[in-house]
């Protein structure tokens, strides 16, 4: 068997955080904790990172304002691999799925976060880290957007999802996630605060009452759909302790990878 092709790319942007910087730092706390040995490459469905995936990192991309982040992803894509990006807060989200809308375009994006990021603008920013899905829905980037793990939702959200016909999994209901089924290849957007702030504490916005990681494990271990890409974004290596969240992270980009190695046909 070929291995799959899946490129890491660290974007080392926190610019728009609205609460507290740091993630800047987060891609390559995600990358010392990976290549630690306190763990190994083996994931969990039995895929050796070494062997069954080309995992090729391409390092963190220059991106000193926001507007040098589309042009600079856009260049950075490889056409017809995988990619996994590790942020910096969730702002890059929008111009990744805009750069890559550009070779798959169409498909699912499921985001992972305790908070929808639908506002319209936050404190007068259209592309706060709050906005990045207004964003998306308002240029048609996508063809679904499932949102799960949400706890925090304004009326203004409710509005903004209701208008652009998102999907909510709302924290107290997240034995639905097990229900969803894909007819389209996935994005998935991981905001490292979906999770309770017990299992994930470096994270700048603690929201408790949040995700168990062995809930989102076993959805990618169990669901047969098609993972093309991804991103890991709003680790805060300032807050985290002992590197609790980084070694999520870093679990996370595993288990991410043996999905995109072990990739299933959607459901028709």
């Amino acid at each position: 068997m070929t291995p799959k092709k899946v490129n890491i790319i660290g974007i080392p942007f926190d610019q728009k955080s609205s609460y507290m910087r740091g993630a800047a730092t987060g891609p390559d706390a995600v990358r010392d904790t990976l290549h630690d040995s306190s763990s190994n490459y083996w994931t969990e469905n039995g895929t050796n990172l070494d062997i069954d995936v080309m995992m090729k990192d391409l390092g963190n991309l220059a991106v000193p304002t926001y507007e040098s982040l589309y042009p600079a992803i856009s260049a950075a894509i490889r056409p017809e691999e995988a990619h996994i990006f590790l942020g910096g807060d969730h702002s890059i989200t929008y111009p990744i799925v805009k750069a890559i809308s550009q070779e798959q375009p169409s498909f699912d994006i499921l985001h992972i976060d305790a908070h929808t990021d639908l506002y319209d603008e936050f404190e007068g920013d259209k592309y706060s880290h709050a906005c990045p899905f207004a964003r998306i829905m308002e240029e048609g980037l996508c063809k679904r957007l499932i949102q799960v793990g949400i706890r925090t939702v304004t009326m203004h959200q409710q509005e903004q999802a209701d208008k652009f016909g998102v999907s909510i999994i709302r924290m107290k209901d997240i034995h639905r996630l097990d229900e969803l089924r894909f007819e389209r290849p996935v994005y998935m957007s991981i905001d490292l605060d979906g999770f309770d702030p017990a299992y994930a504490p470096g994270v700048s916005h603690h929201e408790p009452g949040g995700m168990q990681p062995r809930t989102l494990i076993n959805f990618l271990l169990n669901t047969p759909f098609t993972l093309f890409a991804a991103d890991i974004v709003e680790l805060n290596p300032l807050r985290d302790h002992e590197r609790m969240t980084a070694a999520l992270a870093a679990k996370l980009l595993k288990e991410l990878c043996g999905k995109i190695a072990t990739n299933e046909p959607p459901h028709k």
